[in-house]
């Protein structure tokens, strides 16, 4: 078969050449594997930490060490959901890997400088105990939410950072007896997470079908180079609503953590938690997520640049939606998805590859219960050595 008609073999002989952008899959080796081996360290860390800590009340050593965890969060959710932003442009070729990450990050500062709504919410889901003993459950909600991030990366598959964060928080919460607000999970978060796919999939196929009723007579080489433009503005849009809806939620899990020690109300979100989270998110989107992005950009549908521009504007009305309207942590994973299956159902049914669908669909699933047992456990483990 002719490079021109192997899309594989295209992409394989753009990126061999000197100075070229190297493969996706190249791109995926050269990940931060090197998380694999962090993970276990600060799981051990704060394990340590927290024990020392409840032993001997070192309560500000452990807040800062809870604010280093949860930052590592918002980088990890940042290589892990760059993909979100960017794979649907990068698969049609309308921006090339490099100057969609970085554009990607610079979107992603801007967003979490916009709104902090979201941010109280998600302080609000738990009321932990007082001084240390909050602070290890906080940090146990994190570790297990940083996990799933892992384990979800490393198989490709595009799993919820917000419902693992939101999943961690609450096992935690609920190993330690801690009070729970239901009300607030199911209101802001269980609902939205089962709406926002819907919603994606119905108005990604809708935006997509008057896209195709409009443009049915244009010349297809001439709409694909116009939609090349349009898509890289709805790739910053979309880059621009994880910005605000993700690092907002590492700012509630701070703004929790400060509570707990008594330096913080709760009522705002100090400068300081919104300039270091968005730094974190966008350093981590910078590191990219290529293996998420293959399984986005690729597998799930044949993807083209107005396909590609209908599910990037669609996922972003939704996430600036329930950010400034309902103050709901949704997931960008999820309704990013979501509108890719929904235009690719415009075509046919068959167009949507579902077998990698179904696995997704899996991976959100079990994200919340998995996190909260992860996070179940670290609490205990820390816990008991520091009892």
């Amino acid at each position: 078969m002719s490079a021109a008609g192997n899309p594989g073999a295209t992409l394989a002989a753009k990126d061999a050449g000197p100075g070229a952008e190297p493969s996706l899959a190249e791109q995926a080796r050269r990940g931060p594997g090197k998380f694999w081996l962090a993970l276990p360290i600060g799981i051990i860390a704060v394990m340590l930490a927290g024990a020392l800590g409840l032993r001997q009340d070192a309560q500000t050593a452990v807040l800062v060490l809870v604010v280093a965890v949860a930052l590592v969060f918002d980088y990890t959710n940042g290589f892990h959901d760059a993909a979100n932003a960017i794979a649907t442009s990068v698969s049609t070729r309308a921006l090339t890997p490099r100057a969609a990450l970085l554009m990607a990050a610079v979107m992603n500062m801007v967003g979490a400088l916009l709104g902090v709504e979201v941010a109280k919410t998600v302080s609000e889901v738990i009321t932990p105990p007082t001084g240390l003993h909050g602070l290890t459950v906080v940090a146990a909600g994190v570790l297990g939410a940083i996990t799933w991030n892992l384990i979800t990366w490393y198989f490709g598959l595009p799993s919820s950072s917000s419902h693992a964060l939101i999943g961690g928080v609450v096992g935690a919460g609920l190993a330690s007896a801690s009070s729970v607000n239901w009300s607030s999970v199911v209101d802001k978060v269980a609902i939205p997470m089962v709406v926002s796919p819907v919603v994606g999939f119905c108005l990604a196929y809708l935006v997509m079908v008057a896209i195709l009723w409009m443009f049915r007579r244009a010349h297809p080489s001439r709409i694909g180079r116009r939609f090349r433009v349009a898509q890289s503005l709805s790739a910053a849009s979309m880059a621009l609503g994880h910005g605000l809806q993700d690092a907002q939620k590492t700012m509630g899990i701070i703004v929790l953590a400060l509570v707990t020690t008594g330096h913080d109300t709760g009522g705002t979100v100090p400068l300081w938690v919104i300039v270091s989270c968005a730094g974190a998110l966008s350093l981590g989107t910078y590191a990219g997520g290529w293996r998420i992005m293959r399984t986005l950009g690729r597998k799930v549908i044949e993807l083209d640049p107005p396909k590609g521009f209908a599910a990037e504007a669609t996922a972003s009305m939704i996430l600036y939606a329930t950010a400034y309207i309902w103050h709901a942590p949704i997931s960008t994973t999820h309704t990013i998805t979501s509108s890719i299956m929904g235009v690719g159902a415009t075509k046919r049914l068959s167009a949507v590859r579902w077998g990698v669908a179904g696995n997704i669909v899996t991976a959100w699933i079990l994200t919340m219960p998995m996190a909260a047992a992860v996070a179940a456990v670290v609490y205990w483990l820390v816990h008991f050595f520091g009892a």
